[in-house]
């Protein structure tokens, strides 16, 4: 489902953080959100979810999620945070079934579905064996892909994904981003991601979203956005631009 932005302003605690922000996102496609520290992009996510109140407009397929009842948004947007809370002693597999909570009645259990579709997603995400571990117990990249399923088990047509690849090393780095790219196919996905890995955002998204100081500075294709002139410009980097595979773009840091 596409994903439309317009005007948005958000301050929080007084300070302006998002102004006048406007992006479009088309149906099954990804599109990364880049920019410094403090530009304001895991505001925007949250924004977009309604965790943040802000003036502006936000829709998915035409329905404005302001509109919306929690439970309604939580039916059309999944949202990973970068810095999940993850309740000590909760198994892998409650922790998944919490994304089913939309679908739960008030006061009432879960169904024979929500256990099977929970344990479908964990299947999916090759984490099945994990199922009955505790959250303290697995190692950063399985607990990245814990997040990821419990936004999945969700079954949205958006997915928001805050820094997935967050204190993960270089390998498991491209695990997730695969992994989120074949769901994105297999399911006819639309993903917003936040990332601060250039290089990382350039080879994966279809769309790149440049945000500095609150605003959207640049838009478009990875090779549009990431130019030595804009990279330069707003992440203060001395950086050098190669084309990498397919022609999308890599980024190398440059000496003085």
């Amino acid at each position: 489902m596409t994903v439309v932005v317009r005007g948005l302003d958000v301050a929080l605690g007084g300070r302006p953080v998002l102004k006048g922000v406007s992006l479009d996102v088309p149906a099954g496609s990804w599109t990364a959100v880049i920019g410094p520290n403090g530009a304001g992009k895991s505001t925007l996510l949250r924004a977009v979810l309604g965790l943040v109140s802000g003036d502006g407009e936000v829709t998915v397929a035409g329905a404005d999620l302001g509109a919306l009842r929690p439970r309604q948004r939580a039916r059309l947007v999944a949202y990973a945070p970068q810095s999940p809370n993850l309740p000590v002693g909760m198994t892998v597999f409650d922790y998944t079934l919490l994304g089913r909570s939309p679908y739960i009645p008030h006061l009432g259990r879960e169904s024979t579905r929500d256990r099977a579709v929970a344990a479908e997603v964990l299947e999916r995400l090759d984490l099945t064996e994990l199922a009955g571990r505790t959250l303290d117990h697995l190692s950063g990249g399985e607990q990245q892909r814990v997040v990821l399923a419990r936004a999945l088990a969700q079954q949205t047509p958006v997915l928001l994904l805050d820094e997935p690849t967050t204190a993960l090393d270089m390998g498991h780095q491209q695990q997730v981003m695969e992994l989120i790219d074949q769901l994105r196919l297999s399911d006819d996905l639309t993903v917003v991601t936040t990332i601060h890995d250039l290089t990382l955002a350039g080879q994966y998204a279809d769309d790149l979203v440049l945000l500095s100081d609150g605003r959207v500075a640049a838009a478009g294709s990875p090779e549009e956005v990431l130019t030595q002139a804009t990279v330069e410009e707003h992440f203060d980097a001395r950086v050098r631009v190669f084309p990498g595979p397919g022609g999308r773009p890599v980024l190398a840091l440059e000496r003085p």
